[in-house]
């Protein structure tokens, strides 16, 4: 099994999830050096006053000179421009692993911009995000006990793969690998899907007339179920649009439910909206089982 040191890391994309990376890594002494590239001045500069990063730069081409791993942490639409920019700067032989919550985009744009680095780049994704953004909201115990899901190339090394899968462990991670193909598929369905619902209710409650009204009430059934609409709309825009195939299937599939509820409400079919309530709460309960015995 390879192990994970690095004496240059380079995080493109600073927030929760690459500063929680570069802070796990720095405090396991794994990480000699740290470098940050980030969009916005305010963030980068308060990474570098919370030492998650040792340097900072706006360049990523200049960035990843001399890098022996590097990790993108942005919005998954972003990959193409950050690709693009650190192909021509990376050394063979250099580590790539990504934190992007769709797979099959990040690895058709891999084969189209790092053609010579197909062996090195290994694709992955934490499930351990949060509302919350910045590196502020970084945390170097935010992947202890979450899943990792690698979804390795064909072409990649194993030792490459191995190297990747021993960083999230360092981490606290346990770590699964699938297809990318697969992971999109069920990503879908348990994350994808729960955020647009989320969004899509807090937006028909926004743009009722008596708005204010329902806000004042809702209490924290409301406050559990819409939580992660306050997750960046930008990133889960990028999401939506990556994965829009199996999201709209499952969309569809929601949709079935929802007016087969309709229609049991509609006939005041207590015993079937019973039924449906008590399957869902039994698999819900028997997935938190699983979970705590993990």
């Amino acid at each position: 099994m390879s192990e994970f040191n690095s004496d240059k890391l380079v995080v493109i994309g600073v927030g929760l999830i690459g500063g929680s990376v570069a802070s796990a890594l720095r405090r396991a002494g794994r990480v000699k050096r740290v470098v940050g590239v980030g969009r916005g001045r305010s963030n980068i500069e308060r990474a570098l006053e919370l030492g998650v990063i040792d340097e900072a730069s706006a360049d990523i081409g200049a960035a990843v000179r001399g890098a022996d791993a590097v990790l993108l942490a942005v919005p998954v639409q972003q990959n193409e421009r950050v690709l693009g920019a650190l192909a021509e700067s990376l050394l063979p032989g250099t580590l790539v692993t990504d934190a992007g919550s769709t797979k099959q985009d990040f690895v058709a744009a891999v084969r189209r911009l790092l053609p010579s680095h197909l062996s090195t780049t290994v694709p992955g994704h934490p499930i351990a995000g949060a509302e919350y953004t910045g590196v502020d909201a970084a945390s170097p115990n935010l992947f202890e006990g979450k899943n990792v899901v690698l979804a390795p190339l064909p072409e990649n090394k194993p030792e490459a793969v191995d190297r990747v899968e021993a960083m999230w462990k360092i981490c606290g991670a346990r770590t699964t690998r699938m297809s990318a193909e697969h992971h999109d598929r069920v990503f879908s369905a348990v994350s994808h899907l729960p955020h647009m619902l989320a969004y899509s209710l807090v937006h028909m409650i926004a743009g009722r007339a008596d708005a204010r009204e329902l806000f004042d009430f809702a209490a924290s059934g409301f406050r559990d179920f819409t939580r992660i609409a306050g997750s960046s709309p930008e990133m889960w825009r990028d999401i939506a649009l990556a994965n829009k195939e199996a999201l709209v299937a499952d969309l569809e599939a929601y949709q079935k439910q929802v007016a087969e509820l309709t229609a049991r409400l509609k006939a005041a079919d207590a015993v079937e909206l019973e039924r449906i309530f008590e399957t869902a709460r039994s698999a819900r309960g028997a997935w938190l089982d699983r979970n705590q015995k993990r």
